[in-house]
């Protein structure tokens, strides 16, 4: 299968790994004493929920010293560019980079002093922030990403408080200890989306002309279907896309919040000045999004309060199927991100894509002949080029995750890497899986094994095919 003759020269095939809070590699100049007392997402990562393993990121693939290595391996497997991200608290002490700007990590002492998120005060602390970076690495970066998964950081860190800063209100099911689900995910939201525009119009005012760069964010989004053509659930479907994709969108590209959210949450919903307004419409060059999930909507008007949080009691709908309870891996269900780059691109002015995350979950060292993640890039590609021809904007796409990583939620149980990382290894040696043989034999418009082929087609197990060893990557 090489390399489909559709894709523009321009098109980004490629991976990521964004370090904090996934990756928490160690620092140089900042102690890792130092850094725990300075950076959100590490202090958060002493507390059971953050990752549902308990386990550490102090060391975790340590990409911080190995980074010259996973570089020759990327160039190696063919990747064209690499999404990674600065830390916010670590900043002061050939690939083309996509950098992002904010991935859970405020400053501790931010929060500490006026709540973080939850003050209008981050917004200029966050602008002086992104115009340190714009001005030291400006020169080499030409994608910024103020965000990452700007809608799903407001509702897990202050709905469901299961990441930084974990703030919920406290219930049974939900560990926090202070937090507010009914107002402070919109109210962390709105600071979010008032601190990308402040950042991006700095940019576009005093960098963008010279280094001639592009400024976007990152959402987390879901391909969304009614779960039966009723009424209801084609309502509860689109309540599901404004709550998700409009949330930030929306105020981005028309200057307001959707009107269904502006009559389901009411006052708690913060509102723009028409001068905020003004500042958040256009801000964006581009769209990333990260992509796991096809699922349904179902219309529930009582709303899932006691048990999911506020959110999605204001969306009154449940989401049906998007884990199977008896597997680890993530539905194979392609389809859903080609319906969501066509919604992107009839209800969103076609803007620019870039798919900065999409990958398949397995057991950590489970296997290295990783059938599943074959099978889900296979059909993922597909469907992103299938869009493409439909006249979809999409620009790149990027595997997740290069190597395998501490994981948000699953710590070390589990993980998305096309190369493993051996953790009872003192020098953490990486070895290929197969779907990194795969990956690099499409990214270098070979043609794929056609024992590979055919076990994708057959879909049933087979002896290993590769060497797992560096030297099995195709060159």
């Amino acid at each position: 299968m090489p390399k489909p003759k559709s894709a523009p020269k321009a098109f980004a095939y490629t991976d990521g790994i964004d370090l904090p809070p996934c990756d928490d590699e160690e620092d140089e100049i900042v102690t890792e004493e130092e850094d725990q007392q300075n950076n959100v997402s590490s202090i958060q990562q002493q507390r059971p929920l953050y990752n549902m393993t308990a386990v550490y990121g102090d060391r975790a693939s340590d990409q911080y010293h190995k980074y010259k290595e996973d570089v020759g391996l990327m160039a190696k497997m063919g990747l064209n560019a690499y999404r990674l991200s600065i830390s916010w608290s670590r900043l002061i002490p050939n690939i083309q980079p996509h950098v992002t700007l904010h991935h859970s990590d405020l400053p501790q002492a931010l929060e500490d002093e006026y709540g973080g998120w939850l003050s209008r005060r981050v917004v200029k602390d966050f602008k002086a922030y992104a115009d340190v970076c714009f001005r030291e690495f400006g020169n080499r970066v030409k994608h910024w990403i103020t965000m990452n998964e700007a809608n799903m950081f407001a509702q897990a860190g202050y709905d469901l408080g299961i990441a930084p800063p974990q703030r919920c209100t406290p219930s049974s099911f939900f560990n926090c200890a202070n937090g507010n689900s009914s107002t402070e995910p919109y109210i962390a939201a709105h600071h979010l989306l008032l601190a990308h525009a402040s950042a991006a119009a700095l940019y576009r005012k005093n960098y963008q002309e010279k280094q001639n760069g592009l400024i976007g964010i990152n959402i987390f989004t879901y391909g969304i279907s009614p779960l039966t053509n009723s009424t209801e659930d084609l309502s509860a479907t689109q309540r599901a896309e404004d709550f998700n994709t409009g949330w930030f969108l929306s105020p981005i590209m028309l200057g307001e919040y959707p009107e269904t959210m502006k009559k389901n949450i009411g006052s708690r919903l913060p509102s723009f000045t028409k001068t905020e307004s003004n500042l958040v419409k256009g801000s964006i060059d581009f769209l990333g999004i990260n992509y796991y999930y096809t699922c349904y909507a179902k219309n529930n008007p009582t709303g899932l309060v006691t048990i999911y949080g506020h959110i999605l009691a204001d969306m009154a709908f449940d989401l049906i199927g998007i884990f199977d309870d008896h597997q680890i891996e993530t539905p194979f269900r392609p389809w859903g991100l080609q319906n969501l780059l066509e919604l992107l691109k009839n209800s969103y002015s076609n803007i620019p894509v870039y798919i900065y995350e999409n990958g398949q979950k397995t057991l950590r060292g489970s296997s290295l002949d990783d059938w599943a993640r074959v099978k889900f890039l296979s059909g993922y590609i597909k469907s992103t080029l299938d869009a493409l021809r439909d006249g979809s904007n999409v620009r790149g796409y990027f595997v997740w995750s290069f190597v395998d990583l501490l994981e948000l939620l699953s710590g070390y149980k589990a993980g998305y890497g096309l190369l493993y990382v051996d953790q009872s290894d003192p020098d953490l040696n990486r070895y290929p899986k197969l779907s990194a043989t795969w990956y690099s034999q499409f990214l270098h418009g070979k043609s794929v094994d056609p024992n590979i082929t055919t076990e994708l087609d057959n879909n049933t197990p087979m002896l290993s095919l590769h060497n797992a060893s560096l030297s099995s990557l195709p060159l």
